[in-house]
């Protein structure tokens, strides 16, 4: 078997050529919500007191943004809530009733 030679000049244009940087990439993050009527409960008291810190309707997001909660803990916390009567939508923004 032929070795192959590399001559001066191939060998400059690879020693030339820049590395490439290696990209680490991370799986996003994905919120976990425990299910159960205690966590339900601290939630809705979490939206509740959001909502009435605002005085006016908030949408889901602002919600959120407002407890400090995710969206997923927020929808727990609202169903909650609708299910005891305290909130009223209108214009897909919710207040309290």
């Amino acid at each position: 078997m032929a070795e192959k030679k590399t001559t001066k000049k191939a060998a400059a244009v690879k020693a030339e050529e820049p590395k490439k940087a290696t990209v680490k990439k991370t799986a996003a993050v994905k919120a976990v919500v425990a299910v159960n009527a205690e966590n339900a409960g601290f939630k809705a008291g979490d939206v509740y007191q959001a909502l009435a810190a605002a005085g006016k309707a908030l949408t889901v997001k602002e919600i959120a943004k407002a407890a400090n909660i995710s969206e997923e803990e927020t929808l727990l916390g609202l169903g909650w809530l609708f299910k005891e009567g305290k909130l009223a939508t209108a214009d897909e923004k919710i207040t309290l009733a």
